[in-house]
């Protein structure tokens, strides 16, 4: 039995015995000691109560404070994340920077020297007993040596040969890639379409609208290149086809006037 239950029977006895009391010698309630004694067990159940209830919000706080420094440790594991996916997508954007940089790099070059009557490096041609990621890869490395015309057509014939491939959204990017190194925009503008119609859940998407917009700026379509860059601005956000449509944007909008 609790304090409180304890007290309150010792309580109820001593009423009872008033009771008995008072039927027989009636008292002033300032002189009758079992009032008195009832008056004194009633403060002293007051007391304990209000120290029962002081523990009990105690242990209240107690808690409260628990699950507040459960909560900051949370917190602070989620910032932890927070930072750590932070680098991570940091990262990953300076290797694309790299790579995209890396390939404008050997277009210019190549460029350059097709111009100045250069010779370009022997590759080797498709296998025509190649699995689709064999053929793949030797379509692009025509790419890489700045043969275009071969690389334009191993590409063709992959997308040929292996149109369920799950490379066939990069060889149609590459395809179109193609073209555009060689200055082939009205060829090239189709193929880059074609990637977002025939591939919309592609990784190649963003950058194949990229080329859409420097497609139309090219071929000095003003409206639709602005249109397709800002488009790529909007939808793909903080990645680095946003950034190179940021900047052809500021271009075309100097050049048209």
């Amino acid at each position: 039995m609790s304090v409180s239950n304890k007290l309150m029977a010792r309580a109820a006895t001593l009423l009872l015995a008033t009771a008995i009391a008072g039927c027989a010698t009636p008292l002033p309630p300032e002189e009758d000691p079992v009032l008195i004694k009832l008056s004194q067990i009633e403060r002293r159940l007051e007391r304990v109560e209000r120290v029962v209830q002081n523990d009990s919000l105690v242990q209240l706080v107690t808690r409260v404070d628990a699950l507040a420094a459960d909560i900051d440790q949370l917190r602070g594991n989620s910032e932890t994340t927070g930072y750590a996916i932070e680098q991570m997508e940091e990262r990953q954007r300076a290797l694309y920077a790299d790579l995209d940089e890396r390939i404008n790099a050997v277009e210019s070059s190549t460029r350059e020297n097709v111009m100045q009557g250069g010779s370009l490096p022997p590759g080797e041609l498709p296998l025509p007993n190649g699995s689709d990621r064999e053929n793949y890869q030797a379509a692009f490395e025509l790419l890489k040596e700045g043969r275009y015309d071969q690389s334009a057509r191993a590409f063709e014939q992959f997308l040929v040969t292996y149109p369920d491939s799950e490379l066939a959204d990069n060889a149609q990017y590459w395809l179109a890639e193609s073209y555009y190194v060689s200055q082939r925009f009205d060829e090239a503008l189709p193929i880059f379409s074609g990637v977002i119609d025939n591939f919309p859940q592609s990784r190649k998407v963003p950058d194949a609208l990229l080329k859409v917009g420097y497609c139309h700026h090219e071929l000095k379509r003003w409206d639709d290149a602005e249109t397709t860059l800002s488009r790529v601005v909007a939808d793909y956000p903080e990645t680095t086809a946003a950034r190179l449509a940021s900047k052809r944007l500021e271009r075309v909008r100097a050049e048209r006037g």
